[in-house]
């Protein structure tokens, strides 16, 4: 049976040109991507509101994305029994139910555990958004990549400036901000995304897992690994160091996001083309396919 996810609608056009549920899910995207450093500008308040310490603080990342991984193995096998559309609809009501009640925290330990599950609902979307739009996009599925990968670079230089603003009310308006945003993306997915799609072959839960039995996705992943517990390090503990308010932080990491973003999308391809990726040639063990 053939994915509806991996469909692409033949016609070409411009990029700009695209069905109302490739916006939607763009919008979502940004909004989804902007929560990964929404907290960074309001964790000394956190700390000092919350009587927390620097290093319970920096769990609202930790739990955040250690749940977001472990799910991820899973989504594949949510969204091909229940569809992409729903799988999206489920993770987006998570987000907005658990953003929101981390605005009513009174503890580290809840604001904590509503993170996490606020992780869950980030994986669920995610994973799916890119398959869900690529389906959905007209013209080549490059077009479907750029605007996921805009939308992405988007959030994440988005998302500090949104925290350090909100962040000058107090340490919970951030939360109530994303709430409301991600509620307004439920609804633009629920009204322009098609309800009928084709369902994928079920996909096993144990897929992701024999995944890594490939030498190479193996070494990818444990890289990918190392540079985000790199990454997300600074981003937990440079707010204490900076002394900044919050909006001086969000600044700080907005202009580091746009550095990302920029480099994702116009220098990382200008490299890619000057130092072509290695390919299987010479590493014909790294190259071969799982053994199923």
């Amino acid at each position: 049976m053939k994915s509806a996810q991996l469909e692409t609608h033949p016609d070409k056009g411009s990029i700009f040109q695209q069905p109302k549920a490739v916006w939607a899910l763009a919008f979502a995207s940004v909004i989804a991507f902007m929560g990964i450093g929404l907290v960074g500008p309001i964790l000394p308040s956190v700390t000092k509101s919350l009587g927390a310490t620097q290093t319970q603080t920096s769990f609202l990342f930790t739990s955040y994305l250690v749940i977001t991984g472990i799910a991820m193995f899973f989504t594949s096998w949510v969204s091909s029994r229940i569809g992409a559309r729903k799988t999206l609809l489920l993770g987006l009501v998570i987000i907005v139910v658990s953003s929101g009640l981390a605005g009513f925290a009174s503890s580290i330990e809840a604001l904590i555990l509503y993170r996490a599950l606020w992780g869950l609902g980030n994986a669920l979307f995610i994973s799916t958004a890119l398959a869900a739009m690529i389906s959905a996009a007209r013209g080549s599925t490059g077009t479907a990549i750029i605007i996921y990968e805009a939308a992405l670079g988007l959030g994440i230089a988005v998302g500090p400036l949104v925290g350090g603003l909100l962040g000058q009310i107090g340490w919970q308006a951030p939360f109530f901000g994303t709430a409301t945003l991600i509620f307004i993306a439920f609804i633009s997915i629920l009204a322009f995304m098609p309800k009928q799609e084709i369902r994928p072959a079920r996909a096993s839960v144990s897929a992701a897992f024999r995944a890594l039995a490939n030498p190479a996705i193996l070494v990818f992943a444990l890289v990918a690994f190392c540079y985000n517990i790199g990454f997300f390090v600074l981003m937990s503990y440079t707010p204490y160091a900076l002394g900044f308010t919050a909006l001086g932080i969000g600044m700080v990491f907005t202009g580091w996001g746009i550095s990302v973003a920029i480099t994702s999308v116009v220098g990382a391809p200008v490299l890619t083309r000057r130092f072509p990726r290695a390919g299987c040639s010479g590493f014909s063990s790294f190259c071969s396919p799982p053994p199923w």
